[in-house]
């Protein structure tokens, strides 16, 4: 009878059992993954794959009559309707390289865009004076927003500045919440009519602080939206899609990324080019950051009458680790 090696008060008699078991172990490891190597494998449980799925969770949205019919006839539709040209005009390696070069000595300079359909962004402050990685941050979605203007807010109340934005034809609101010289909120109202939603922002990176980050170029991005699979998480995405153009540029090559996961959004900025038929090299432009959404209001920014869609409760809302809302 085989007795335990610990058991066993003889050094080399231990050694040589405790390599006999092991490799006899080895041996039925190797045997179990051959019967096992043409079965399927199983997929790993994560917390993505084994969430809550709640009573607003949509599976499949092109055949929701119900839903569809409520994404025609939101706030928010009006904002994607806007009417666009389709042609478009390649540009070469070479043209491409020397746009780049040029629209890099005019990084300073904000963008401005000659087609009226495309969305008006008016970026502010909630303080006077704020620190300088909160002015560069502003600057820095100006120049990621087309058509976006930095409005240095003096001693206007944000009341005050929404119906004067309407009057300017501007279709959104970015307002960027600040706390010990650090920005740490993002407040997006739509206009006319809104929603309004208010963001916790973190891991902040500006594109100077990213490793062999790029240079911006005034190219329409691409839009990509990932995971938003409830009726708030569509909404929430819907309402980012509104503040770009709806006909990128392709030949820019540079796309901007949503993507949802455990009810984090994470915010990345990308230039890819086709190495070949196969590969895509990728080139972060920054500034990368997430956002965590806080509330979801009706209508333009109200902080005394507003009527709240969905606030976060976090006692209630984080008991369960698979629950999630977006």
């Amino acid at each position: 009878m085989a007795k335990n090696p610990s058991e066993i008060k003889n050094k080399e008699v231990r050694t040589k059992m405790y390599l006999a078991l092991k490799k006899e172990k080895l041996k039925a490891k190797k045997k179990l993954k051959l019967e096992n190597k043409d079965k399927p494998k199983q997929a790993p449980k994560t917390i993505e794959n084994c969430r809550v799925k709640d009573e607003t969770f949509i599976s499949d949205i092109q055949n929701d009559q119900e839903i569809l019919f409520d994404l025609n006839t939101d706030e928010i539709s009006k904002h994607l309707k806007r009417e666009f040209d389709h042609e478009e005009k390649c540009m070469s390696q070479d043209e491409f390289e020397k746009s780049i070069q040029e629209e890099h000595d005019e990084l300073e300079e904000e963008s401005i865009s000659n087609n009226s359909n495309d969305p008006k962004i008016l970026i502010t402050t909630n303080d006077i004076k704020i620190g300088y990685r909160t002015y560069k941050f502003c600057r820095e979605l100006s120049r990621i927003l087309p058509n976006a203007d930095y409005f240095y807010k003096k001693k206007v109340r944000l009341s005050k500045i929404i119906p004067e934005a309407i009057k300017r034809r501007y279709s959104a609101i970015i307002v960027v919440n600040e706390n010990r010289k650090q920005p740490d909120g993002l407040m997006i109202s739509l206009l006319p009519e809104g929603p309004t939603m208010n963001f916790k922002l973190s891991s902040l990176k500006l594109s100077d602080e990213i490793k062999g980050g790029g240079g911006f170029t005034k190219h329409k991005p691409e839009i990509i939206m990932n995971n938003f699979n409830t009726r708030l998480g569509i909404q929430i995405g819907r309402s980012f899609t509104t503040l770009f153009p709806i006909d990128p540029q392709y030949e820019g090559r540079h796309c901007i990324t949503f993507h949802n996961q455990r009810d984090f959004i994470f915010f990345r900025h990308h230039r890819y080019i086709f190495r070949n038929a196969k590969k895509v090299g990728l080139q972060e432009l920054g500034p990368k950051f997430t956002l965590k959404l806080r509330s979801l209001q009706k209508g333009t920014f109200n902080s005394k009458f507003g009527e709240y869609e969905w606030v976060q409760k976090r006692h209630e809302m984080e008991s369960n680790r698979r629950q999630f809302s977006i």
